[in-house]
């Protein structure tokens, strides 16, 4: 995978040093020799990884990667410190600032190589989110950067799959600190404990008595309710092989034994973050899709979304041999209404009549608003006399009792009138099936309204 690195280091020697560990296995590498240098490549959106170094002299690493997380144009950025130095308060002191991991120099090739194309994977996956999301903002949806960067990552809900005690116990204790925390000492049964739990980090250790920790991590990967879910997983020095294979399949994060408290805090809390974030835009992704299909003041479907669905219901009826029905209904002299209420009771009428078609219909059946004070209404597998006492209903159901408006201070009669038609003959265009439905309308409207007329195919 192609992916742009900025490398940071104010030593060329070290910089050629990555840029030629890096241009071997394809990544396109842009360098910077100081931090302002590289915030500022950072909010042109000119890369999707940092290697920073953390000892430079206008501004050091540590500054630079928490302007880089506090800026809500560039906190999304995978920051990955590479630096000499190797004391545990160095390593959290990055970690704080929001650096997504610490390596000490010398790094391995392989080590450097299989971080970055961990976090690639995620940049990616994220960037794709971010860019979906836009539409969101474009239908005045808050955008989740400002959040993102207030969250603090604590709170969080925690499963922790250790099968020893005595680690568990001490790792639950200082998670306890900041987080809700779970403990699973059985991996057999621990992804199912995941996919109930909705828990914001997975933490494993890949040291577990008779089970394989990675192959929890791969099915935690493969399973639809633990997929976005980070695992960080834990495991001794030695297995460093293991650890990389793990970043290989999905493991976003690492420590090594014996744990530093402070460090596997940091982790946690960076992991929720990203959590949390994705979610956030998953969330306005999902809310734009519906949003695009849905009418905002009925909270009904809009006709977009049923001229789209219309059609695959009438090929799925024609090719079950199942009958379709299909009726349009039009609420009487609604201009009257918003004359004599104003718009605003007008749409009080529209939001309610939209909540008694809801209770009239079932599950299956589709209701769209059509436009205006027009609705459809499409129900499967009904013929034309089951359709024709559904119809019947909800006239009554509109006309038995008034409407009340301006919240509740008037009060006012509504009727409605139906034209209704049904899709029997297999490759029937649908346009024709709404023509017909639209015909029986008018002759409801022509002959008084308040009514329901049927027209058979």
């Amino acid at each position: 995978m192609s992916a742009r690195i900025l490398v940071v280091d104010d030593v060329p020697a070290n910089v050629k040093l990555l840029e030629a560990r890096l241009s071997a296995e394809y990544f396109d590498v842009m360098t910077a020799s100081n931090g302002t240098e590289a915030l500022a490549l950072a909010r042109r959106a000119e890369c999707d990884i940092i290697l920073l170094d953390v000892m430079m002299p206008d501004m050091d690493g540590f500054e630079v990667c928490r302007r880089l997380k506090t800026d809500p144009a560039t906190h999304h950025i995978p920051v990955v410190m590479v630096t000499a130095l190797d004391s545990p308060a160095d390593r959290n002191r990055g970690l704080e600032a929001g650096a997504d991991d610490f390596l000490t120099k010398p790094v391995s090739d392989v080590v450097l190589i299989a971080r970055v194309r961990s976090l690639t994977r995620l940049k990616m996956m994220t960037d794709e989110l971010r860019m979906r999301a836009i539409t969101s903002l474009e239908i005045g949806m808050q955008a989740p950067e400002r959040s993102a960067v207030a969250d603090t990552g604590k709170g969080g809900r925690v499963l922790l799959v250790d099968d020893r005690e005595s680690s568990y116990q001490r790792l639950a204790s200082i998670l306890a600190a900041e987080h809700t925390v779970d403990v699973e000492p059985n991996p057999t049964e621990a992804l199912f404990h995941a996919a109930e739990g909705n828990y914001d980090l997975l933490i494993v250790s890949l040291d577990l008595n008779n089970f394989d920790g990675l192959r929890l991590c791969s099915q935690a990967r493969s399973l639809e309710r633990t997929r976005h879910v980070p695992i960080l997983a834990i495991a001794e020095a030695e297995n460093s092989t293991r650890l990389l294979r793990g970043l290989e399949i999905g493991v976003n994060d690492y420590l090594l034994r014996p744990l530093d408290k402070t460090e596997l805090l940091a982790r946690a809390r960076t992991q929720i973050r990203r959590r949390r974030y994705t979610d956030h835009l998953r969330d306005n992704v999902q809310n734009s899709i519906e949003m695009a299909i849905t009418d905002a003041l009925t909270g009904l479907h809009n006709r977009r979304y049923m001229e789209s669905h219309l059609a695959t219901l009438a090929e799925q009826a024609a090719t079950r041999g199942k009958p379709l029905a299909l009726m349009i209904l039009d609420i009487d002299y609604f201009k009257s209404i918003n004359d004599n209420f104003g718009h605003d009771g007008g749409d009080d009428v529209l939001r309610e009549f939209a909540v008694r078609v809801r209770k009239s219909i079932r599950g299956i059946d589709l209701a769209c608003r059509y436009g205006g004070e027009e609705f459809v209404i499409v129900m499967p597998e009904t013929d034309l006399h089951v359709a024709g006492m559904v119809a019947e209903r909800l006239r009554r159901s509109i006309a038995g009792e008034p409407f009340t408006v301006h919240k509740g201070t008037k009060r006012v009669e509504v009727t409605i009138s139906i034209g209704l038609t049904t899709l029997e003959q297999k490759g029937e265009a649908v346009a024709d099936v709404l023509k017909r439905a639209d015909m029986a309308l008018y002759r409801a409207k022509h002959d008084g309204r308040n009514r329901v007329v049927s027209h058979a195919a």
